[in-house]
């Protein structure tokens, strides 16, 4: 099987010393909205993913509104259960816990504590990633700096491959 590895680099320059890396043993994380689909940031409805940089009650809101099905026990089985699989493999993932560990510490509840569950499990693990994204998007003046410090190595580059294209073509 293949494992998906999700993972915010640690760049104690810009994103603190925040390092998540979560492995789910399923080839990947599917849409809360459609779990027959993988998770998009780009799918046009947008309780079909979590980003890093939603906040609380939007993460919250955002699994209470999964897919589901009728059936109030926690289990695991893609085929005929692919949201409550698609939400243990999330809760799987954030926890560390195997797939199997989280249906049998979940046994007692039903989908609604489940998804109150999974939530609260991402919401912590999210948490330090979105307190580093709001402190440096109010950061204006270093966001300038680093976007001038990109600006100025892109223009470095920029400027040696046009001089080794045109030495090539005979230019210079």
């Amino acid at each position: 099987m293949t494992s998906l590895l999700l993972w915010v680099a640690s760049d104690v320059s810009w994103i603190c010393d925040v390092m998540l890396c979560f492995t789910v043993s399923s080839k990947r994380i599917k849409s809360l909205r459609n779990p027959n689909v993988k998770m998009s940031k780009s799918d046009v409805d947008q309780l079909s993913s979590i980003l890093l940089t939603d906040s609380a009650d939007t993460v919250r809101e955002k699994v209470r509104k999964a897919v589901t099905d009728m059936n109030p026990r926690i289990s695991y089985d893609c085929d005929e259960r692919p949201g409550v699989s698609n939400l243990v493999d999330i809760a799987s993932a954030f926890s560390g816990q195997s797939v199997d560990e989280v249906c049998e510490a979940c046994r007692h509840f039903d989908t609604v504590a489940f998804k109150n569950y999974v939530s609260d499990i991402m919401i912590e693990r999210l948490k330090p990633v979105s307190c580093e994204v709001t402190r440096l998007m109010a950061d204006v003046q270093y966001l300038q700096t680093v976007i001038t410090a990109g600006n100025d190595r892109a223009t470095l580059i920029a400027d040696d491959t046009y001089t080794h294209v045109r030495r090539r073509l005979g230019l210079l």
